[in-house]
Formats: C-alpha cells, structure tokens, sequence
C-alpha cells in the first residue's frame, strides 16, 4: 500500500514575503481607541446602540452582585439617595450629565440613584434616549446593576441603579468587620 510513496524532503513553511500594514483607516481606530477612557465621556457612543421598545424592562447585573441584594434593587426596596431627569435633554448632554451625577454621588457616598430617562414613545425612533441610557450604564464601571423602576417612581421611563461603593466605604465596612470577628 505504501510503495508508491514518497517521503517529503522539506516540512517547513517558508516565511511570507509580505509583511501586514494596517490600512489608514484601522490605524484611526486604533488611535482613538487609545485616547478614550472613562474620564472622557466619548466612549460612550452616540454612533450605534441596540434598540428598545418604550415598554420594555431594563436590567443589568454585574457578576459579583448578590441576588438578593438585586432582587431589592429590582422591588424598589432601598431608599433612593439621588435623582436625576433627562427629559428634554440632548444625548450629547444626557451622556455627560449622567457620567458627572454618577461621578458625584460616588464623591458622595450615595449607592442608590434613580436616573428618569422617559419611554420615548414619541421620539423617533422609539425609547431612543431609553435605549442609549442603558447601554452607557452597563459600560460605565461604577455601576453594578440597575433595572426599570417600579410604577410608581416611572415604570420602565426610569432605572434604579446600584453604584460601587467608595474606597473609604469599603475600607470602613472592613475595620467594622475585623472589629467583631476579633
């Protein structure tokens, strides 16, 4: 069966003589890439966002969240320590008041915000403001979960929001910890 045969004299690649130049326009993406973070409130976009319907219900979790502490977020249960509404904003100026309130109540101290984003069933397109909200709010990483409101403070024209905690919150929840297990 094997008679016929032959072994093969060379099994290594030659290398390519082409080397791979990014193109013009791969060389701006990568740039702008580079130059936004979350100090800049460009990287949020105003370009593309996944659409929602006006009455649907929004909701986000990070990994790391406990249920149960979502499930009261999601029932209205916590105190809501700041409020923040769009309505009649642009989405230039909704994107960078929302990054300054966040950025505040974490200076602050405050965990749970309610941000009114409105059902936009007039605009168009529909729930347009509603859909950029949500998608900024999950690339924002201060924000741990959030979900539509309950009826009575908006329904699903607003988000309740659970913020990280500040780094002096987290150390004194730590001392407090050590204090009673030593």
């Amino acid at each position: 069966m094997m008679a016929d045969v032959a072994p093969i004299s060379n099994d290594t690649v030659e290398p390519s003589q082409k080397s791979h130049k990014p193109t013009d326009a791969q060389l701006a993406r990568q740039l702008a890439a580079q130059s936004l973070n979350e100090g800049d409130p460009e990287y949020l976009s105003l370009d593309f966002v996944r659409m929602i319907k006006p009455d649907d219900i929004v909701a986000f979790k990070r990994p790391g969240v406990q249920d149960g502490v979502y499930r009261k977020l999601r029932l209205g249960k916590y105190d809501i320590q700041a409020r923040l509404d769009l309505h009649k904003m642009t989405l230039k100026d909704a994107r960078t008041e929302i990054l300054r309130f966040l950025r505040q109540c974490q200076k602050m101290d405050i965990r749970t915000v309610i941000i009114v984003h409105g059902k936009g069933e007039r605009s168009t397109p529909p729930a347009r403001m509603k859909s950029f909200v949500s998608q900024w709010l999950e690339q924002i990483s201060e924000v741990m979960c959030f979900h539509s409101a309950q009826r009575h403070q908006g329904g699903t024209g607003a988000l309740y929001i659970l913020l990280k905690k500040s780094q002096d919150k987290k150390l004194e929840n730590r001392e407090r910890h050590m204090h009673r297990t030593g």
